[in-house]
């Protein structure tokens, strides 16, 4: 497994390394999307604060893409994938708090989703060989406001955009079998959403050669592959986060993005 990490270490500087299997990370001299080397240096895991392991030029998420899921809702299979997108100023980190907001804070949800980090420009690309553009992948948090998305607004981009509502992290597994990778979040250690992605109706392959279709996808762009079944708002009653509660999303392979949930000021 090799896993590129970004981080902030004690002097404010951000960098990126290589996670190493005794808690340290072996800092990475160029460009993660172009050429790069490990140098001799390394820094323990322990002194430094994990960041969001990309500054996305575009986010682009997949709604209703697991079997499960569409069930769960009562909604048939989507002939197609379903697009939408969030605001890159919702990004946030591993350890970051999810902020509740001041004008929606009552019905925000959380979706556990793997997340694929695109590699280098990707434009009209076949199956076959969408993995070759794919840098990595790491866990992802989809936060929803439902009561924006469901009620007020009637369409996802307010709902699905709020500051620190797409959580990443904690680093990115070049080395994925995407098809295959058991995932699940937990809200306060109680297991809310259990799957696989063999449960996805439109695979990583799939996604990345029909988005790559209808817009060029940069280096950095992250794709979240939608959720699977367990989401709060399909709950009777319905679970929705509130300040205090720690949700953890895991992705077998790639490791646990934690991050608890906080009022706005």
């Amino acid at each position: 497994m090799t896993r590129i990490a970004r981080f902030r270490n004690q002097d404010g500087t951000c960098l990126y390394g290589l996670m190493l299997e005794n808690d340290t990370l072996q800092i990475i001299k160029g460009d993660i999307f172009g050429e790069w080397k490990p140098t001799d240096e390394t820094i323990p895991l322990a002194s430094v604060r994990l960041m969001a392991p990309v500054e996305p030029p575009n986010i682009i998420a997949i709604g209703l893409n697991y079997r499960g899921h569409a069930e769960e809702t009562g909604k048939p299979l989507p002939e197609r994938p379903l697009i939408f997108l969030k605001a890159t100023s919702a990004l946030c980190g591993p350890e970051d708090h999810i902020m509740l907001p001041k004008v929606a804070p009552n019905e925000v949800d959380c979706e556990c989703e793997l997340a694929i980090i695109i590699g280098r420009k990707a434009r009209n690309v076949s199956p076959n060989d969408a993995l070759d553009y794919v840098l990595g992948y790491t866990c992802a948090n989809d936060v929803s406001a439902r009561d924006c998305q469901k009620r007020l607004d009637l369409q996802w981009a307010r709902a699905k955009s709020f500051d620190t509502f797409a959580p990443l992290g904690p680093w990115i597994e070049t080395d994925l079998d995407p098809d295959e990778a058991p995932i699940c979040r937990r809200m306060n250690g109680e297991v809310m959403q259990s799957s696989n992605t063999n449960d996805l109706i439109f695979s990583c392959r799939e996604l990345i050669s029909y988005i790559s279709h209808s817009m060029t996808l940069l280096p950095g762009t992250v794709i979240m592959t939608g959720t699977p079944s367990g989401v709060g708002f399909t709950r009777n009653p319905p679970i929705f986060i509130r300040p205090g509660d720690v949700i953890e999303v895991e992705i077998e392979g790639i490791g646990i993005l934690r991050n608890t949930v906080v009022a706005e000021e």
